[in-house]
């Protein structure tokens, strides 16, 4: 069962690009005490993730910001090198921070897996967008399989 509206996010470690190299991120420090818009899309470079999620939210960043909002963030079932080329690619630059569930295991405890193995992509997340308040879940889109209906940054600044 997915991960709902009044639910806490799960205590696990997502990694992100740091000067250094990869970074451990903890979801106790990324929404704990925050505000924060977290989307998450089937896989990077991929069609509808690079022409209209990901841009979405970088192009409305300083909107849903403006809202009180303390961090944007995305995740996907990639590894961290791919989530940073992709970033720079969409010139996400601090806009949006770029999140890996490289072993999908966030991704799997909060039910929200899009199993693609039938079409050689293996597990990933299925599309969404959330928002983060003190850990809990205020707001929760969930697309159906690899749709893009509510999950897009104007639903969430709707909600905000």
């Amino acid at each position: 069962m997915a991960i709902g509206v009044g639910d806490k996010i799960p205590s696990g470690a997502l990694t992100k690009m740091g000067a250094e190299g990869p970074e451990p991120v903890s979801t106790d420090d990324l929404f704990g005490g925050k505000k924060v818009v977290l989307f998450a899309v089937p896989g990077a470079f991929t069609p509808t993730c690079s022409a209209k999620h990901l841009p979405g939210f970088v192009e409305k960043a300083d909107e849903i910001k403006a809202k009180g909002v303390d961090t944007i963030a995305c995740l996907s079932v990639n590894d961290v090198f791919v989530m940073d080329a992709w970033g720079k690619d969409q010139k996400a630059g601090d806009k949006v921070e770029m999140l890996a569930d490289g072993s999908a295991a966030l991704t799997q405890e909060m039910g929200t897996v899009l199993d693609l193995t039938d079409r050689g992509l293996g597990v990933r997340s299925g599309r969404y967008s959330m928002i983060v308040e003190d850990g809990t879940v205020t707001q929760l889109n969930l697309e159906e399989g690899g749709g893009f209906e509510v999950s897009d940054a104007d639903t969430i600044l709707s909600q905000l």
